[in-house]
């Protein structure tokens, strides 16, 4: 097992930025008048889940930590309705909407065993 030294180590911080890059760059495709819209909104919920996990790791207490990452967990399913709200008013496909669904899915388990891992026994 590799050795964390920061929160950049984890699986599901690397996970969750490449997820969020990919929100980005899927998004840049979307129609302009979204920008302020459902553009916004599926950005700043992408960008909060790294920046969560991170955060919390920077935290002293463990239950601060595990606070954040539920906070992350939170903003995941935002973002996952954001794409389905895209998806239903026709801005997304569901081909371009599904693969980001199964990633975020896979950092939503990644987060529930650190969390679970960080509980006391």
């Amino acid at each position: 097992m590799a050795k964390i030294d920061s929160y950049r180590d984890l699986i599901v911080w690397q996970q969750a930025m490449d997820l969020a890059v990919s929100i980005y760059e899927v998004t840049k495709a979307w129609p302009k008048e979204e920008i302020y819209g459902l553009t916004a909104q599926l950005r700043r919920a992408a960008i909060s889940v790294p920046a969560n996990i991170a955060e919390g790791y920077g935290r002293e207490s463990r239950a601060s930590y595990q606070q954040f990452l539920r906070i992350a967990q939170g903003s995941l399913k935002e973002l996952e309705t954001h794409l389905l709200i895209a998806q239903r008013v026709g801005i997304a496909s569901h081909v371009a909407v599904e693969p980001l669904t199964i990633r975020s899915e896979s950092v939503g388990t990644l987060l529930r065993l650190l969390i679970r891992k960080l509980s006391p026994e």
